[in-house]
C-alpha cells in the first residue's frame, strides 16, 4: 500500500512545525520518532490507557488515536510543552505530595490531563477532576494517592 504524503503545518509546544508525513501517521509517531519529544508513552495503542495523552487546542487526547491529518492547523502541547507552566507544576507538585507517583509511564499523560481539565474549569471539583482521568490507568501506584492529589486540587 502507498503512503499519502502531504505537507503538516501544525504548533508544537509553542513551535510552528511543518514535515512531510504519510497524512495515516499517528500523532505519537510524530511526535516521538519525528520531533523526539518522549513525554508521550506508547501504551495500548487504542487509546485507553492515557500514556499517550497530549493536549490538542485545550483538550486532552490520546496521541495514538489522531492522525496526522487531523492535526493540521492545531496547537499540540506535550508534556515537555507543559512542564514550564505553573498549573502543571502545581499538579505535578500535588501528584508528588500525595505519592501519585512511581515508575512515570503514566504520569506525562495524568498530568496532561488534569492540566487540560482545569485550564478548562479552574474551580472543578473532585468528580470533574476524576471524570477528566477515566482514559488514564497507573497500574503501579493504584489509585489512592491519585485521589488525594485530586482532592487536593479541586480545592
Amino acid at each position: 500500500m502507498n503512503d499519502v504524503f502531504f505537507t503538516l503545518h501544525f504548533t508544537v509546544n509553542g513551535q510552528e512545525q511543518t514535515l512531510e508525513v504519510p497524512a495515516a501517521r499517528r500523532l505519537l509517531d510524530i511526535l516521538r520518532l519525528d520531533l523526539g519529544l518522549t513525554g508521550p508513552k506508547e501504551g495500548c495503542s487504542i487509546g485507553r490507557c492515557g500514556a499517550c495523552s497530549v493536549v490538542v487546542d485545550g483538550d486532552s487526547v490520546p496521541a495514538c488515536l489522531l492522525l496526522a491529518c487531523q492535526v493540521q492547523g492545531r496547537t499540540v502541547k506535550t508534556i515537555e510543552g507543559l512542564r514550564e507552566d505553573p498549573l502543571c507544576e502545581h499538579i505535578s507538585a500535588a501528584l508528588v505530595n500525595a505519592g501519585a507517583l512511581q515508575c512515570g509511564y503514566c504520569t506525562p499523560g495524568i498530568v496532561s490531563s488534569l492540566t487540560a481539565a482545569l485550564r478548562h474549569n479552574p474551580a472543578a471539583d473532585v468528580a470533574e477532576l476524576e471524570q477528566a482521568l477515566h482514559g488514564n490507568l497507573c497500574r503501579c501506584t493504584g489509585y489512592n494517592g491519585l485521589r488525594q492529589a485530586i482532592a487536593e486540587l479541586a480545592t
